[in-house]
Parts: C-alpha cells; sequence; structure tokens
C-alpha cells in the first residue's frame, strides 16, 4: 500500500543516499538495501520512525478531550470522517509542555490502528544504509532504551538519531489499544487505510448522482450533507415563488426546500416512494433540493470531466450547471451542479429567507412531532462537561432539575458523591459528574443541572455543566469510540461523529456510570 507524507516539499525533504557505482546490479542492491525514516524533533531531541506504518503528517487538529483516558492523549480528531487518537510525545517522555505553533506536526502511525503522535517539528525523510544502523546498547547506560531499536549515525546532518520503536511505545502506553491492533492484525485488520488514500485521491472527484425528468444530474459528495425522505407533511409560504415548496424540520431544524424540476423549468410531478430530498450545505447554510430519485456516489477521473461549453453556458442566476462528466466512453453524460452557483439562485434565496421568517410558525411543532419516530435516527440529550459535549438517550433521562442550594451530605461514601436531596419525597443521591469522570471540579452555578437516570431500578442524580439540547442524530453517524481503557470502553464506547458541524459528541451509556459495589452503596444511602 502506498503511503503519502502530505506536508511541503520545503518541510519535508527526501534525502538521496544512494551513491552512484559503475556496476548497475550492484547499485540495485545497495538501494533495495536502503531503509526510510521520518525524522523529527520532541523535546529538543532527535528521533525517527521508520516509514512503513507512517500514514501521512499532518498539522495538529482540534480534539475533543477524553474522560478516563490516559494522560498523554490529547483528545480524539475527525480526519476526513475517521476518529484520529491524538497523544502528546512530549508527556509520554515527560518533557515540558510547550504550545504548538506552525512547526508543530501529527505523525499519524498505523499499527493495528491509526494514531497521531504530536511532535514539536519534522525535519526530514531520510534513506539509510543498513551500516549506519547501530543497536542501543552503546547508550543504555545514560539514557533509557526501552523504547528504542537503534540509533542512526552521521545522517542528515546529526549526529545521532535515536529510532523509536511505535509498535513498543503503545504497548507501554497503550495497553488497550496495543491489545485492539493485536486482535486487528490477526483478523486481518479492522481499519481499511486504503479508503482514506482512495478518499485524497486528487486524481478524482466524487460525486452523488440523481435523476429529475429523465435526466441525470450530479452534486459533489463535499457538499451534500445528507439524502432523506420526502416527509408526508411541509409547510407551505404563501407569497413565496414557485421553486420553494415549503419547510420541514428535520431532526429540531426547521429546512427549506425548493424543486429542482421547477427551478430548471421542467414539467411538475408529484412526489413518490422514489423521490429523494438532497441536503445542500454552503457555510453554515442549508437548504433540501426535492430529486425524483437517487442513483449512486461516482467516482469519476477528473480526465473525463470538461467544462460546460461556452455555447451552452448560462449566465446570471441560473449558471448552476457548471461541468459535464463522460461515463462508459461517452455513452452517459452527467451534469454537474455547482452548489455555490446554486445558492446564489433567487429560489434559494427565497428559501432561505422563508426559514429566517418562520420561526413562529405553529405548524413547525406538530411536523416535528410527526418526525420524532424516525427508526434511522437516534434522540440523545446532550449536555455540557467544560468544553466537551456529551450525550444519552432521552429515554434513559427521568428528568432533569436545578442543583439544589443545599445538599445533604452523607459519610463514608465514595468521593464523587455530592451527597442526597429530597426530589418530591423521595431520596435520591447525587454524583458530581465531573469528579466521577477524574475531571476538575467547579463551584457551583446557576447554569448546572442535576440529570436523573434509573440506573438498575435506582433513581440517581449527575450533576452536569450546563445541558445543551435534545439531539436527533443519525445512525449513519454513530461509530465505536476507540478502545483507550477498560472503563472508557464500556461507559464512552460510541461517539456521534458529526463531521459537517463539525461536532464530536461521546455517547455515556448511564448503566456504566456506577459498578455493582457503588451501586449498592448508593442504594443504602437512598433507603
Amino acid at each position: 500500500m502506498t503511503k503519502t507524507i502530505q506536508e511541503k516539499p520545503e518541510e519535508v525533504s527526501r534525502v538521496e543516499t544512494a551513491e552512484s557505482h559503475s556496476d548497475a546490479d550492484s547499485v540495485d542492491e545497495q538501494v533495495s538495501d536502503i531503509r526510510q525514516f521520518v525524522t523529527f524533533l520532541a523535546g529538543n531531541e532527535v528521533f525517527a520512525v521508520d516509514m512503513a506504518p507512517v500514514q501521512e503528517i499532518i498539522r495538529v487538529p482540534d480534539v475533543v478531550r477524553v474522560p478516563l483516558a490516559p494522560p498523554t492523549l490529547d483528545g480524539l480528531a475527525n480526519l476526513r470522517g475517521k476518529v484520529l487518537p491524538i497523544i502528546s510525545l512530549r508527556r509520554i517522555f515527560g518533557f515540558p509542555e510547550q504550545e504548538h505553533d506552525d512547526t508543530t506536526r501529527a505523525l499519524v502511525i498505523d499499527i493495528g490502528q491509526p494514531l497521531g503522535f504530536v511532535v514539536d517539528k519534522v525535519a526530514s525523510v531520510v534513506g539509510v544504509e543498513p551500516g549506519k544502523i547501530e543497536g542501543v546498547g552503546s547508550i543504555q547506560s545514560t539514557v533509557n532504551t526501552e523504547l528504542l531499536s537503534g540509533i542512526i549515525k552521521d545522517v542528515g546532518g546529526h549526529a545521532m538519531i535515536m529510532v523509536l520503536d511505535f509498535a513498543k511505545l503503545i504497548a507501554q502506553e497503550f495497553a488497550e489499544i496495543a491489545a485492539v491492533a493485536k486482535s486487528a492484525s490477526m483478523a486481518g485488520g479492522i481499519y481499511d487505510s486504503t479508503e482514506v488514500e482512495e478518499e485524497e485521491s486528487s486524481d478524482e472527484l466524487q460525486l452523488v448522482s440523481f435523476d429529475v425528468a429523465g435526466q441525470e444530474y450530479a452534486i459533489t459528495i463535499e457538499d451534500v450533507q445528507e439524502i432523506v425522505q420526502v416527509p408526508e407533511t411541509i409547510i407551505h409560504v404563501p407569497h413565496s415563488e414557485s421553486h420553494v415548496l415549503g419547510v420541514m424540520t428535520l431532526r429540531n431544524r426547521l429546512l427549506p426546500l425548493v424543486s429542482l424540476r421547477r427551478m430548471f423549468a421542467l414539467p411538475p410531478r408529484d412526489a413518490d416512494e422514489h423521490s429523494r430530498i438532497i441536503v445542500v450545505s454552503l457555510g453554515t447554510a442549508s437548504v433540501g433540493i426535492v430529486m425524483d430519485s437517487v442513483n449512486e456516489v461516482l467516482r469519476v477521473a477528473k480526465a473525463d470531466v470538461d467544462a460546460m461549453p461556452a455555447l451552452f453556458t448560462r449566465e446570471g442566476e441560473l449558471a448552476d450547471i457548471s461541468e459535464i462528466c463522460r461515463l462508459d466512453g461517452g455513452k452517459r453524460l452527467v451534469s454537474i451542479i455547482s452548489a455555490s452557483n446554486l445558492f446564489q439562485h433567487s429560489s434559494i434565496k427565497e428559501a432561505l429567507t422563508t426559514v429566517e421568517s418562520s420561526h413562529e410558525d405553529k405548524e413547525r411543532e406538530e411536523v416535528a412531532a410527526e418526525d420524532e419516530t424516525s427508526d434511522d435516527d437516534e434522540q440523545v440529550v446532550v449536555f455540557r462537561l467544560d468544553k466537551e459535549e456529551f450525550g444519552v438517550p432521552i429515554e434513559s433521562v427521568q428528568e432533569i432539575v436545578r442543583v439544589p442550594e443545599q445538599l445533604t451530605h452523607v459519610p463514608k461514601v465514595p468521593p464523587f458523591v455530592e451527597g442526597v436531596i429530597n426530589l418530591r419525597g423521595a431520596v435520591l443521591p447525587v454524583i458530581d459528574l465531573r469528579r466521577r469522570l477524574g475531571l476538575p471540579t467547579l463551584p457551583r452555578s446557576d447554569r448546572q443541572r442535576v440529570m436523573v437516570f434509573l440506573i438498575a431500578g435506582l433513581r440517581t442524580g449527575f450533576i452536569v455543566d450546563s445541558v445543551a439540547e435534545v439531539l436527533r442524530i443519525h445512525k449513519s453517524s454513530i461509530e465505536p469510540a476507540p478502545h483507550l481503557s477498560s472503563e472508557q470502553g464500556k461507559l464512552l464506547a460510541r461517539m456521534a461523529n458529526l463531521e459537517k458541524q463539525k461536532r464530536m459528541v461521546q455517547l455515556i451509556e448511564p448503566a456504566y456510570l456506577v459498578d455493582d459495589r457503588e451501586l449498592a452503596d448508593l442504594t443504602k444511602m437512598a433507603a
């Protein structure tokens, strides 16, 4: 499998190491023995890693911090729709903390599971002859060589470069991840890295194709937020343009709908079981466009895509079709619609304006109630702890109440138990969820709430920083969270990766918030 190093040429330069030889066979033999390494700096030390497991080099992304994870984990990032753990090498080695700057990078290394390791700076990619790699015995008396696999001498302008053994490092620092990686390799792998490479191919376009009045069109997949069925009820807006069908509710938000048939002056047709709505996004705005049917996701080589001939290019607000792609040897032509041009169309602007002016429409609540039973969605209550968002199934939440001014403290209870309160005549144990998850505590505030869960028949309250919203999440956006520790693996086993919204919501399983022994203690308190 081909690996790509995604950096600017001046930041990662390949060093030529093969010297010229008169005998061509000996040159080939020497070049084949040369090993490629990525060299980098961490805490003023120079390290190297064998290039084989290095998938790419990226700038350090924004992360979501995970409770109950190892302290060396910065958090989880979204890398092209995949959840990527980001790990601090400085913290692993005990180096002082340092703010990230323009040179800080993350090495994405895949040894069964992709992981991003933050380094101070990537120096170069070097080719090393076997004779320049030595064992670590010579420095064992002065340096902890447990995580090293060798020493490179006099290469790339450095007298000595330490070769890190990332397999040992992962096994030592992330035993749970190492176990997952080992089982993955035995089973043939659980991560398809070729999929990531294909997604990043610069020679292809990914398109969602659909039919309107017998003609095939497409929109680039980056502009498609989701595809949904046409609802039974659409709120029609008086005095709007004929292209605007109205508005619908989609997961507690109002979505304007337009008809592509009407926009293209094609004969009208009622929606049927094949009709679909493609939700197109541009920035923070979203519009649902009604199509006759959705066909497939196409991978089209850019060589097969041509600009719309100038003779047929429409001007002004109707310049929606920007390119034509040729498939099946030119027998199948697909018109590519430009999302940016589409959002300039007066009917789209009208639809967006319609949403802004319809917040007080009572029919919206009726449609939202009808939309609550989708089998493809999960409804969760989202709350915040510090800067991170967490979610619990809405059916697990008994109620949400304000934190009382005083709680009755009970002696000899677990440290994360705040005490008990009287909730309508019943004794309710209350737990500080920050303490339960190993996060710093906060003084009480008006924004904090007590979320009441029913755990093994016992009503238990958990104090959270604030309750944000009730969110409907499509099941396709929910994936297993990286397994970072046994406790985290049970309590925070899933994650909602809302890529378009640039959000990641960690989903908590309330049944694992307390173990059996703690549950027995809480039952005694409630009694």
